[in-house]
């Protein structure tokens, strides 16, 4: 007698490298429901930038962890931990698959490993740091931390001043970096097993599909979208405005240089950060790597063979214990 599942499939890689659409296709063939991992998505009203699948594309597979937060809202990785965790159980409740589909490696990590506690907001040190960063750039910070603590460096933007500043909290009040922290952490989802699967696409082909892919968000009105939701109140310090692609457009508002010339530093600071995504991924341990060059249906392939695999290695688990 089949079994329902009792793990989690988890579509990890960079920026366009499909995701999504293996996500939707894993859901389908196996009775699943998504749970997004991305740091920008969580945020109403930010969809053109952050490509969510419109509902009408979903094919009735239920979301989860999409526009869960306000724009002004400070959503953490400790909470999308919390929710992630939760959402698994009940689609797990139902006799689902929960199927994880995302290129945020600190949400991922927040979710299978934990994250700790950490010390209190200081703001007397946030406000010298911040006052650090006015005078020299965020680009300045970055640099410190990658002295103090290399692995957050890297997962870290150059000018993700809130990530950046939080990483230089923690390392001064406690004397350690936050690399360190992790590694003492608990998941909230222990007894759940993950099948972890990463796209890994290669970059001549990954820059092509970045590329188009810009350009499509510009098509369908990115630039509309930011004027929309300045005039609907939102501050430019919102959290989702410092995502990739959303700054960029704001600093083409404010002058700073031609659609063009943005829309060419979008695809460059894309490319980049989808390199670091990869070089993130690849430290993960037990991911199962799924070519995807070819595009879905490759993909379609390699993952259900992993997904296959871990069930009936469940189904047989559950045999033995009869």
């Amino acid at each position: 007698m089949t079994r329902p599942p009792r793990l989690l499939v988890a579509v990890l890689g960079p920026t366009a490298g499909g995701k999504s659409a293996l996500a939707l296709a894993l859901a389908g063939r196996y009775g699943g429901e998504i749970i997004s991992c991305d740091s920008a998505a969580v945020y109403r009203r930010f969809d053109i930038g952050t490509d969510k699948v419109p509902p009408g594309e979903r094919r009735g597979i239920p979301h989860h962890l999409l526009d869960v937060a306000d724009p002004t809202d400070d959503f953490t990785a400790a909470r999308f931990g919390r929710e992630a965790a939760a959402a698994a159980r009940a689609i797990l409740a139902r006799g689902r698959l929960p199927v994880l589909a995302g290129g945020t490696g600190f949400y991922f990590r927040a979710l299978t490993r934990g994250l700790f506690p950490g010390p209190a907001r200081d703001q007397a040190l946030r406000d010298r740091l911040g006052a650090i960063a006015a005078r020299r750039g965020p680009e300045f910070l970055h640099r410190m931390v990658a002295r103090v603590d290399p692995a957050s460096a890297a997962r870290i933007q150059a000018r993700d001043l809130v990530r950046l500043v939080r990483a230089l909290e923690v390392f001064f009040l406690t004397g350690r970096p936050l690399t360190e922290h992790f590694a003492l952490t608990v998941s909230p989802l222990p007894d759940v097993p993950i099948v972890g699967l990463l796209l890994d696409v290669p970059a001549r082909v990954l820059d092509g599909r970045i590329a188009r892919r810009v350009d499509d968000q510009l098509a369908r009105g990115l630039v509309d979208e930011v004027r929309g939701l300045l005039a609907a109140g939102v501050p430019r310090s919102a959290r989702p405005f410092g995502s990739l692609g959303y700054r960029q457009v704001l600093e083409h508002l404010d002058g700073a240089r031609g659609l063009a010339e943005t829309r060419d530093l979008i695809v460059r600071e894309t490319r980049r950060y989808a390199r670091r995504q990869l070089i993130w991924f690849r430290k993960e341990p037990n991911l199962v790597s799924i070519p995807g060059p070819g595009g879905l249906p490759e993909a379609l392939a390699g993952a259900s063979r992993a997904v296959d695999e871990a069930l009936r290695a469940q189904e047989g688990d559950g045999e033995e214990n009869c």
